[in-house]
């Protein structure tokens, strides 16, 4: 069964006139939680686009990207999509009723930074109110700031994506810690490390992006030595 066909279910299963905010009330449990994160990423995303004004072909593009919406699977993620524009309850809102999906998971929140920053940047440009969004919602999730500098710094074209700042460390930590956490990285972007954590099977793009970065970045420090 397709993440699609898991979230048709869903939203089937809303009450008649029930936001789709209230739908991660009922996916709290892991084998729902990928289906909760697909959702999660689609309705904030869809809030994120009021934030620059302009819905635009590249946004739309960028979904398709991260979650590799085949043609039979768009009209489900459109009504995703329209469903959390229509949506009263504002970005916050939703920021703090996915919030409570990770638990004490300090990871899972950043995958799903990951794939709001993706769709951000996919128009060539980083607006101001894009920047102030994903900030907030960060910090609604809990999101620590070196991590959400270090995603910036991944995939914002002029941000300052210096080696250190993408893995997260100074240059004045010892060689070996910063070799612990270039391992850390590797060890949560592993593919079987995100499924579990319940990123499904179809976002497995962002892993690769992520593990392209971070080993580019240990790359430079380690031959700068």
């Amino acid at each position: 069964m397709s993440i699609w066909t898991r979230i048709s279910q869903a939203l089937a299963a809303l009450s008649q006139g029930e936001p789709l905010s209230t739908v991660f009330e009922h996916l709290r449990a892991p084998p729902e939680r990928s289906v909760a994160f697909t959702i999660a990423v689609i309705a904030l995303g869809a809030k994120m686009a009021k934030a620059d004004g302009l819905v635009t072909r590249d946004e739309v593009t960028a979904f398709r990207e991260v979650f590799q919406i085949a043609p039979e699977d768009e009209a489900n993620a459109a009504r995703v999509f329209n469903m959390a524009r229509q949506d009263v309850a504002g970005f916050e809102e939703y920021a703090s009723r996915i919030s409570g999906l990770f638990g004490a998971n300090k990871t899972a929140p950043d995958d799903l930074m990951e794939g709001l920053f993706h769709i951000a940047v996919a128009d060539g440009e980083y607006h101001p109110n894009e920047d102030a969004f994903l900030l907030r919602v960060a910090e609604i999730l809990g999101v620590e700031e070196r991590s959400f500098v270090a995603m910036r710094a991944r995939f914002v074209p002029d941000a300052e994506a210096d080696p250190y700042t993408v893995l997260g460390v100074t240059p004045d930590m010892d060689k070996a810690d910063i070799r612990k956490a270039w391992r850390k990285l590797v060890r949560e972007t592993h593919p079987d490390a995100m499924i579990a954590r319940g990123v499904p099977e179809e976002a497995i793009k962002l892993a690769e992006k992520r593990m392209i970065d971070v080993n580019r970045a240990w790359e430079q420090i380690n031959e700068a030595a």
